[in-house]
């Protein structure tokens, strides 16, 4: 297995844990995070047909992560045009961690901040400790949120509420962002971990096709007119019908047993 320089990674049981390890730059985007991020998500944890569930936290207690090294960042002014195009390596990164086919909760130990909360609205859910501030700030940096945040951020709690937070670079505490759906729970700093896991568990415990499929039907929705997204829903229920795990749980329902899924 490939060694990473910048991200951990574990399995337990069901569940592929990733951490973004460089706690004394706050975990920023920066040195292989990029590449180590895709390894772990798409070699590893894609591949392996054991995990079922994704949980994304980072080392220490301070930072989730704050978003891109900004001191490896301050001395290059790349032309418009080179940065056009070398984004897309950013956007393609971050869509494919939104958009991957086994459920992925960010477990946010520390800030969150600009990349960082770009790369937690990829999540499907968030978890917050009490002490996590989130924020996009980077237009007192004279830039804007370049990693998806004017587009996933504005998905999450509307335009308005958006732009207020964009438009000002304020960040918020946990509460606020749960009070905005920004993050789906706030718990003790020392009970975010496991209380990722506990979610994560029940999660993977669930038919793996159906979780995929439902994921798609929700994310396709927010996308798409409600004609086109309920087709979908019917053609998701249609591939379903037949399945073997759909067998397992009828059978396990009538039979009263704990069901045996295998995503098949």
């Amino acid at each position: 297995m490939k060694t990473l320089e910048t991200v951990g990674y574990k399995v337990d049981d069901d569940v592929a844990v990733i951490t973004l390890n460089r706690p004394d730059r706050m975990n920023t985007l920066g040195a292989s995070m990029k590449p180590d991020l895709a390894c772990a998500f798409f070699e590893w944890a894609r591949e392996d047909t054991a995990v079922r569930c994704v949980v994304i936290t980072g080392a220490g207690e301070r930072a989730f992560c704050a978003g891109a090294d900004i001191k490896e960042r301050a001395g290059n002014s790349p032309a418009p045009a080179d940065y056009f195009v070398n984004q897309q390596r950013t956007h393609d990164l971050f869509t494919n961690i939104a958009t991957f086919e086994k459920p992925v909760i960010a477990a946010l130990n520390g800030v969150a901040l600009g990349g960082g909360l770009e790369l937690a609205l990829c999540a499907d859910i968030r978890i917050a400790a009490e002490h996590a501030r989130l924020g996009l700030p980077e237009v007192k940096l004279g830039v804007i949120p370049a990693a998806g945040g004017t587009q996933r951020l504005t998905r999450v709690v509307g335009a308005a509420k958006a732009k207020e937070l964009v438009f000002t670079s304020a960040l918020i505490d946990a509460q606020a962002a749960l009070t905005l759906g920004l993050v789906n729970q706030v718990v003790a700093a020392d009970a975010l971990l496991p209380s990722a896991l506990r979610l994560a568990h029940a999660i993977a415990a669930q038919p793996p096709l159906a979780i995929r499929f439902a994921k798609q039907a929700i994310d396709l929705g927010e996308e798409v007119d409600i004609h086109s997204a309920l087709q979908y829903e019917r053609f998701a229920a249609a591939m379903l019908i037949d399945s073997e795990d759909r067998k397992e749980g009828m059978r396990a329902f009538i039979e009263k047993r704990a069901p045996r899924f295998h995503g098949r």
